[in-house]
This record gives C-alpha cells, sequence and structure tokens, in this order.
C-alpha cells in the first residue's frame, strides 16, 4: 500500500509553477468579480461570498495536485562532484589573514 504512494509523483517544475499561480490567480480573480456583480444585482451578499468559494475550490483543484501540465519543464542536474579528502577542507576563515585596522 505505502508503494502505491511514492509511485505518485509529488513534484512541479518551475515553470509549472508560474502556470499553476496564474491560473489560480485568474481564478480567483474571475470568481471575485462575477461574485461581486452577481450579488450586486440580486442584493444578496452570501452568493458573492458562495461564488468566491467555489471559485477557490475549482481553483485548488486546479493547481494544487501536481498535474503533468505542470511537469513539462524538468531541470537538468549536474552530476555530483566526488567528495574531497576530509584532510584537504578548510574553513575559508583560516586562510584568511586577519587584517588591523588603521
Amino acid at each position: 500500500m505505502l508503494s502505491m504512494f511514492k509511485s505518485i509523483p509529488t513534484h512541479m517544475d518551475y515553470k509549472g509553477q508560474k502556470l499553476a499561480e496564474q491560473i489560480f490567480q485568474g481564478i480567483i480573480l474571475v470568481s471575485a468579480v462575477i461574485g461581486f456583480i452577481y450579488g450586486l444585482i440580486i442584493e444578496q451578499f452570501g452568493w458573492t461570498v458562495y461564488i468566491m468559494l467555489a471559485g477557490f475550490t475549482v481553483s485548488c483543484l486546479l493547481t494544487l495536485p501536481p498535474w503533468p501540465m505542470y511537469r513539462q519543464n524538468p531541470l537538468t542536474w549536474q552530476p555530483a562532484l566526488p567528495e574531497a579528502p576530509v584532510e584537504s577542507r578548510e574553513k575559508p576563515q583560516e586562510n584568511l589573514k586577519k587584517k588591523k585596522h588603521k
């Protein structure tokens, strides 16, 4: 059962994050405008809130899961550098000479 959950992809690339943010903001903005106009016409503030909540729910369903459209541009990582021996590694502060202030 645990292996089934580990097989679900959970990452999103940078362009996918930008797209998700734009979709989220667009849906929220459109639902706010529609909710405000509809609530103004029927003179019921409650409907404005309901429409906003519906827009929020739709935007969350479209942007929170890492859908494949958000994973179109994966990053190519450089290969890892081999580890240097512990003795040859020095702290940068130890290499600097202390300067006297004049």
